[in-house]
């Protein structure tokens, strides 16, 4: 039986979730003895060409070079799982959708014209197929070990579904926003952090982008009472998720003033 392989790449990102990768110590070690790290250049020079058997992707698809070499990963990895809110969506880069990037463009460089950058900037299952997505900025190491655990072992990953609302409920939170009046975007991010904002007495702000069919409509109302005027709510929901399309569209279920 061989080794199973194992690839980290980078697009448009800040690195974070590859240093969470690192950041395991001593459940790395244990991994390494199990897979063989073929290709991650955030840790070491030294790459192998592929097939990968398990490929980590990290940020999100900005430039016409990215959009070519997301695909060439694609085909040389058996299964293929994003990491992180800039592969998920797009990540806080994405906030240039909503702008003119040659306007950005000519202001933030002093010679534009060498600049190659596309207009938007998307998330990787725009351009192919993801087989696993770990959301977060960065992600739940947790998450992580038991996404690359169970993959080795041949069984799916157990990946939540849920809101961050359930995991404050399992943690036995007193709820932020109902108790303190703190406004919180839980009831409509999915779960995985493991109710990491709440637990320490702060609002959710949805790092983990939306859940599925979130009820955003029924949330704002919420955020207004505690609170956030129309400038504070667009703030809170224009972070790492913003491109996300149930968070970008959110306007349109916004009740009448």
């Amino acid at each position: 039986m061989t080794t199973p392989t194992l690839a980290v790449w980078k697009f448009t990102s800040c690195d974070g979730c590859q240093l969470t990768l690192l950041d395991c110590e001593d459940e790395l070690l244990t991994l390494a003895g199990r897979i063989r790290i073929a290709h991650f250049v955030e840790a070491s020079s030294a790459v192998e060409p592929g097939p990968y058997d398990v490929s980590l992707v990290e940020g999100s698809v900005s430039t016409p070079d990215e959009q070519r070499r997301i695909l060439e990963i694609r085909a040389q990895s058996r299964i293929l799982v994003t990491i992180g809110a800039c592969a998920s969506h797009g990540g806080i880069q994405a906030l240039r959708n909503f702008a003119d990037m040659t306007e950005f463009a000519s202001v933030v460089y002093a010679s534009p014209q060498y600049i190659s950058t596309l207009d938007t900037v998307t998330p990787i299952a725009a351009h192919v197929p993801v087989d696993y997505e770990l959301r977060g900025c960065p992600i739940d190491r947790h998450q992580l070990l038991e996404t690359l655990c169970a993959l080795l072992a041949g069984r799916e990953p157990d990946l939540p579904n849920t809101s961050v609302c359930s995991e404050c409920k399992r943690r036995g939170n007193t709820c932020v926003m109902v108790a303190d009046g703190i406004p919180c975007l839980g009831p409509v991010t999915q779960a995985g952090c493991g109710a990491l904002c709440p637990s320490y007495h702060r609002g959710c702000y949805g790092c983990f982008g939306p859940m599925e069919r979130p009820n955003i409509g029924a949330l704002l109302p919420i955020l207004r009472i505690n609170g956030m005027d129309a400038v504070d709510i667009d703030r809170v929901f224009s972070t790492v998720a913003v491109a996300a399309p149930d968070f970008a569209d959110r306007s349109r279920d916004e009740p009448s003033q």
